[in-house]
C-alpha cells in the first residue's frame, strides 16, 4: 500500500464515521417519532368488538378493554420499555415511549383496583379471585428486569383479567358481573379525576430542565390513552342504563374528545417555551386537553348524582 493511499484511507474513516453519526441524528428522531406515532393508537374498539346487538356480560368489555391496553405495550415494536437497560430505557436515548408507559401503567392500575374494589363488588361481599390477582400482578415494580420481570407479572395480569371474562361467560358465571349502579361508576370518574389532577400539576411544574420537560409530556399523556379507550367501554357497559340520559351521554361523547387528542398529540420535539415566547409550549397544549376532560367529568359526576 501506498503512502497516499494508506493517508486517503486514514481520512476516509473519521469521514465515515461523522457521515454514520450525522445520519444518526438527522434520521433516527424521524424513525422515532413516527414509530411512536403508530404505537399510540390501539388497534381496539369496544363498539366495534362488542357491536349494538351482540350480547354481552357486564364486565366483559370494561376487562378486555384493560386486557388489550396492557397487550399492546408488551406485544409492541420494542416491548416494554421503562425496565429495559440503560442505553435503551427511560432515561437515555428514546425514552418517551418508556416514560408513556408509566403513566399507562398507572392508569390501567388504578382502573383495575376500582374494577375489583368498587364496579363489581357491592357492600360486604367477596371480592372476585381473578379481579384480585390482576390487580396484585399489574403493581409489580414497573423497572423489574427479572426475578421476576415487569413483563412477566403484567402479562399474567392480563391472563388474569381474561379469565375474569370467561368466567363471567360461563354458566353458572364464576366471575362477579359490573352492577352498573351509578355510585359505583361515580368512583370511577372520582378516580380518573384525581388521576388527571396529578397529570395537570406534572404538566404545569415549574423550573423542570430541558432533558425531562419530554419526560412530564410523555407519562402524563399515558392517563388519558387509558381512559380514552375505557371510556368507550364505559359508553357500551353502561348504554342500557344512560340511553334516557342525554345529558351524560353528550358528555360522554365530549371527554370522548378531549382524551382522544390528549392520547395522540405527538410533537416531533417536545419544546418548553415560555407563555410569550416563539416556540410552542408542549407540556402547556397537552394540559389544555387534560384540563378539558377533567372538568368534563366532574360535570359528569354531578349529572350521575342526580
Amino acid at each position: 500500500m501506498t503512502e497516499e493511499s494508506s493517508q486517503a484511507g486514514s481520512r476516509f474513516v473519521p469521514v465515515a464515521l461523522a457521515a454514520v453519526i450525522l445520519t444518526l441524528l438527522v434520521f433516527g428522531p424521524l424513525v422515532l417519532h413516527f414509530s411512536q406515532k403508530g404505537h399510540n393508537t390501539l388497534a381496539f374498539d369496544a363498539r366495534s368488538a362488542f357491536p349494538p346487538g351482540k350480547p354481552f356480560v357486564p364486565g366483559e368489555i370494561f376487562a378486555t378493554t384493560l386486557a388489550e391496553l396492557v397487550d399492546h405495550e408488551l406485544s409492541g415494536g420494542t416491548g416494554w420499555r421503562p425496565n429495559d437497560i440503560f442505553l435503551w430505557g427511560p432515561t437515555l436515548w428514546a425514552d418517551n415511549n418508556a416514560s408513556r408507559q408509566l403513566g399507562i401503567i398507572q392508569g390501567v392500575r388504578e382502573s383495575a383496583r376500582v374494577l375489583r374494589d368498587n364496579l363489581t363488588k357491592v357492600s360486604a361481599t367477596e371480592y372476585d379471585e381473578n379481579l384480585v390477582d390482576a390487580d396484585t400482578k399489574l403493581r409489580n415494580d414497573e423497572y423489574k428486569f427479572w426475578f421476576p420481570s415487569a413483563e412477566s407479572r403484567f402479562a399474567e395480569g392480563s391472563g388474569a383479567l381474561r379469565r375474569y371474562v370467561d368466567g363471567l361467560r360461563t354458566n353458572p358465571p364464576t366471575s362477579k358481573p359490573i352492577n352498573r349502579r351509578n355510585v359505583e361508576l361515580i368512583r370511577l370518574f372520582q378516580t380518573w379525576t384525581d388521576l388527571l389532577g396529578s397529570a395537570h400539576a406534572n404538566l404545569f411544574a415549574e423550573d423542570v430542565s430541558f432533558v425531562d420537560t419530554d419526560d412530564h409530556f410523555y407519562r402524563s399523556q399515558g392517563l388519558p390513552h387509558v381512559m380514552s379507550y375505557l371510556t368507550r367501554a364505559v359508553r357500551r357497559e353502561y348504554e342500557a342504563e344512560l340511553k334516557e340520559r342525554a345529558t351524560v351521554l353528550e358528555l360522554l361523547e365530549q371527554v370522548q374528545v378531549s382524551l382522544d387528542k390528549a392520547a395522540t398529540l405527538k410533537p416531533l420535539f417536545v419544546l418548553d417555551g415560555g407563555a410569550a415566547g416563539l416556540f410552542a409550549n408542549h407540556r402547556r397544549n397537552l394540559d389544555a386537553y387534560v384540563v378539558d376532560a377533567r372538568q368534563l367529568m366532574y360535570s359528569i359526576r354531578e349529572e350521575l348524582e342526580k
